[in-house]
């Protein structure tokens, strides 16, 4: 069984004090604008203080036009910087790791937030959406390099590029959605190109001492199990990320992809060789047993969501007791409060079935 509190050191030189990380979590609580609020800012720093090793901030748009729900926390503008650094500053001083997930929704940008018509890599009549410019994907590539500039600027010690969860970067990883015939479109190559682009951008500007991971589906919105493994590969061969942060929605559950069935979507991560590259995957580890099954199924972090909601200081409960369990659901308005979710992150809980109690 692995030591919950065994120092981690990423390629980059960096080290983490334990094997947990803060999923980069929806909540809705920043101001309209994209600036961090109090509620965010107390939503997070409660995390770190909770003991977990890694801090990451929800998914922050990186151009205005990104924006993927209310109160979504920016990093698009130079305005953001001060009440980043703010929050960097405290995460920090609970010796756990800042780091920002860098994002666009694309497609899924609704209209009525962003007061236009969204962008996808292809036109999407569903969504309304348009197809971007060849001009406007290089400037979508070049923001989310300035984001990672932006986001060390701020006291950030680390970026995680958002490719997953049918976002942009992953709608053009899809074959499904991506339907352009330039370089950006067609072979799996051209296809996952902007991402290897954000990645060598973020790299050369941020230096060999900054922290960067990326994001993947293992499957849904559009994505093949074999292709996110080869993209997986490449990352791994390019060494420039320091880790993978693979999003499973449920580790142990077998692929949907009859081809692939036979051993679960962990078993189909877990054979690649990650060399120095570290691996953590977020799905379904709700539990302390959870956490212990995954580590030692060669993971080398969890990544908690959920359980990190219902009790901020989970590592901690985890550490002193491997059989924890969180609190029943569903759990009352008082509890969430006590944990640090405003009104609005609990009235967003309130739409996940039987989540929020009175």
């Amino acid at each position: 069984m692995k030591n919950l509190n065994d120092q981690i050191k990423f390629p980059c030189g960096l080290t983490m004090k334990n094997r947990f990380m803060l999923a980069p979590l929806t909540n809705t609580q920043s101001h309209e604008n994209g600036k961090l609020s109090d509620e965010e800012y107390n939503w997070l720093t409660m995390r770190a203080k909770g003991n977990f090793g890694l801090t990451m901030s929800c998914a922050s748009h990186v151009q205005a036009i990104g924006k993927g729900f209310p109160g979504q926390l920016g990093i698009f503008g130079d305005e953001h910087i001060e009440g980043l650094k703010r929050l960097t500053d405290e995460i920090k001083s609970h010796d756990s790791l800042a780091v920002a997930q860098l994002h666009h929704a694309g497609m899924r940008s609704p209209e009525d937030i962003i007061g236009e018509q969204p962008v996808c890599p292809s036109d999407d009549e569903e969504t309304n959406s348009r197809a971007l410019s060849i001009d406007e994907v290089k400037r979508l590539r070049d923001d989310f390099i300035e984001a990672g500039v932006r986001a060390k600027k701020a006291g950030y010690e680390g970026v995680e590029i958002h490719g997953a969860h049918g976002y942009i970067l992953c709608q053009f990883l899809s074959s499904d959605i991506n339907n352009r015939d330039d370089e950006y479109g067609g072979n799996l190559e051209n296809r996952s190109r902007i991402i290897f682009e954000i990645v060598d951008g973020i790299r050369d500007k941020c230096g060999s001492e900054f922290l960067l991971g990326v994001r993947l589906s293992a499957e849904r919105f559009g994505i093949k199990l074999g292709e996110s493994k080869e993209v997986c590969k490449k990352l791994i061969d390019t060494n420039k990320i320091d880790f993978l942060d693979m999003s499973l929605w449920d580790s142990f559950k077998e692929p949907v992809e009859e081809e692939h069935q036979g051993k679960n979507l962990l078993e189909h991560f877990t054979e690649l060789d990650f060399k120095d590259v570290l691996l953590t995957v977020a799905g379904n580890i709700r539990t302390g047993e959870n956490v212990h099954k995954v580590l030692n199924n060669k993971v080398d972090f969890v990544t908690i969501g959920r359980a990190a909601i219902l009790h901020h200081d989970f590592p901690l409960r985890v550490m002193e007791n491997p059989n924890f369990e969180p609190i029943e659901l569903p759990v009352s308005i008082a509890h969430l409060s006590k944990e640090g979710l405003s009104d609005k992150f609990i009235d967003y809980m309130g739409a996940w079935p039987d989540f929020v109690g009175k």
